[in-house]
């Protein structure tokens, strides 16, 4: 078989690209916006390490991203929205839109923090809480007045808690913001603190409905998915939330009356996201090393690399908010962790969008 002239290799490379794009529109994962979560959480953990560079790169990274899948999902509701629609219906595929609100959140933070661009951030709040409002009463509306549903083993799975990580991130941006609002610091103060309580009340209804599932219905190998890593993330996110609440509190003098609920509680979900953490572990090594399920790239990982960032920032950001010193050697060597993790998604990704399109098939000599 002789190799194809150069005229022709170009023509398969531009038609494999457009194929490429093509079959990403049409089945976009809702739940894709986890690599921007992912990759923001890394950041800030990244920056409050004092890894500055390292920070800004993923940062740069990271706006990038989150344009490109902007475009590929107005482009799938322009062209395939029947597929939005079908989405939004299944429930294990619809709480993955709340990481369009959590993605934007977490973008929005990493301006305040790395660039200090308030402006921006400020936008992208406003656009995650329009979002929130939106998905929040649609995708359960929609779940919940179905005709035909799932089986609980069968239609609930980590990524539930993605609507619990949407609201806390809007906790967590808007309480950075409140101080740059002028009148409305209060007003914002008091939505975050209202919007960090749904969240953990939220994260309690669902990761109950989670450990029924786990405990009392068959696992199979191919169910046990990256997103129950979220089983941790989520209450990390909450963590952080009430984190910033606490560290903010000198800003209002009710969130000063609640500090010792708002401690007590904060350690309360730190404690547990601690107790997930060698239970998914093990979880991982029974489905990849016991039962031999393969270990291959996955958009879903992204689902496992924001869990890891996020218990680094919360822990990091705990021990400032509790003045416990000891705690920060957990989030000085899990930083590693979780730019190790990043590091194997990102190359999962780019083999698998290299693998599309330079895979050159073998052409017939004429």
């Amino acid at each position: 078989m002789a190799s194809p002239p150069g005229s022709l290799r170009v023509q398969i490379v531009a038609s494999r690209i457009a194929g490429v794009i093509r079959l990403g529109i049409q089945d976009l994962l809702p739940a894709y916006f986890a690599l921007v979560m992912a990759t923001g959480i890394v950041s800030i953990a990244s920056q409050l390490l004092e890894f500055a560079i390292l920070a800004r790169i993923l940062f740069i990274i990271n706006i990038a991203a989150y344009i490109i899948l902007w475009v590929l999902l107005l482009a799938r509701l322009a062209f395939y929205h029947r597929r939005v629609v079908v989405d939004l219906g299944d429930h294990l595929r619809s709480p993955g839109f709340f990481t369009l609100v959590a993605g934007t959140c977490v973008l929005g933070s990493q301006f305040v923090i790395i660039s200090s661009d308030m402006l921006t951030a400020g936008i992208l709040w406003g656009l995650g809480l329009i979002l929130w409002l939106v998905l929040i009463y649609a995708v359960f509306t929609i779940l919940m007045t179905r005709d035909e549903k799932p089986a609980l083993g069968s239609g609930v799975n980590g990524s539930w808690l993605v609507a619990v990580v949407g609201t806390q991130s809007i906790s967590v941006l808007g309480t950075m913001l409140a101080a740059h609002t002028g009148v409305w610091k209060n007003p914002m103060l008091f939505y975050s603190l209202t919007m960090y309580l749904f969240g953990g009340m939220l994260y309690i209804l669902i990761i109950a409905l989670i450990f029924y599932r786990l405990l009392f219905f068959r696992l199979e190998p191919a169910q046990l998915s990256p997103p129950y890593w979220i089983n941790m993330g989520a209450v990390a996110i909450s963590t952080l939330a009430g984190d910033t609440l606490i560290i903010n509190a000198g800003q209002w003098s009710f969130l000063s009356d609640l500090l010792p609920f708002l401690k007590g509680l904060n350690l309360f979900f730190w404690a547990t996201a601690s107790w997930w953490i060698p239970m998914l572990v093990i979880l991982g090594v029974w489905r990849h090393l016991i039962k031999r399920y393969p270990l291959r790239y996955d958009p879903l990982f992204w689902s496992m690399v924001f869990p890891l960032g996020m218990y680094t920032s919360c822990t990091f950001q705990l021990a400032k908010a509790l003045n416990i010193e000891a705690i920060t050697v957990i989030p000085r060597y899990f930083i590693y962790i979780a730019l190790a993790a990043w590091l194997f998604t990102f190359g999962g990704l780019l083999y698998r969008l290299a693998s599309g399109l330079f895979s050159t098939p073998e052409v017939e000599s004429q």
